[in-house]
């Protein structure tokens, strides 16, 4: 994936901050309730995105049936989620499906600070993960992630979770996230990134 084309993805993907921020503004119950409405709406059109007779049939009928320039905005913003998806998603459940199930177990079973800083870090750092790796990555692992890469994770981790867990909680949730990241656990990174990093830190909350 080109460098355009991943800025993209993870300007896509910073979306998922406005969890954090509507938790914090209007509380767990209305969060619960974008996340999962964003669920349902994903899983929905899920179908529509990995069947590609589907989608060319919901073409044909735009074409036919709606305003030229509606069946416009529909290929051009099918182009732009061509750009951004990876060779893996084409075929598989897409990575915001995983996000939002995250987020919503997260937000559901965690406190507060602790769904906050699991869901802003996994959004955040693996944006800058990715963008920092794929810029200016000079040493390389096998997998293709580089340390500048997880190093940009890790240090945001700190700068995310320090005020909201403390030093040391900040320092051990990083690096469970960091891990998580760095080697791709499944289902896949942006479900078991969030869960990770929470459930890590609820687990240093009861020392």
């Amino acid at each position: 994936m080109s460098m355009k084309s991943e800025l993209k993805r993870k300007a896509l993907h910073l979306t998922g901050l406005t969890v954090p921020i509507i938790y914090l503004l209007l509380g767990r119950n209305a969060t619960l309730i974008f996340v999962g409405t964003a669920f349902a709406v994903f899983v929905a059109l899920e179908p529509f995105r990995v069947i590609e007779g589907w989608r060319e049939e919901v073409l044909r009928r735009l074409h036919l049936y709606a305003p030229p320039e509606l069946a416009e905005h529909v290929e051009r913003l099918e182009r732009h989620i061509d750009e951004i998806t990876r060779p893996h998603e084409r075929e598989r459940v897409a990575a915001h499906i995983y996000f939002a199930a995250a987020s919503f177990i997260v937000v559901y079973f965690f406190s507060t600070r602790i769904a906050v800083g699991a869901i802003a870090l996994a959004t955040l750092g693996d944006a800058l993960a990715a963008i920092i790796g794929k810029s200016h990555g000079r040493h390389r692992f096998s997998n293709g992630k580089s340390v500048e890469g997880s190093l940009a994770y890790f240090l945001t981790g700190l700068a995310i979770l320090i005020p909201l867990v403390g030093p040391l909680g900040a320092l051990i949730g990083s690096l469970a996230g960091t891990v998580v990241e760095f080697y791709n656990l499944p289902p896949d990174d942006n479900f078991s990134n969030q869960l990770a990093v929470a459930l890590t830190l609820y687990l240093l909350s009861l020392l």
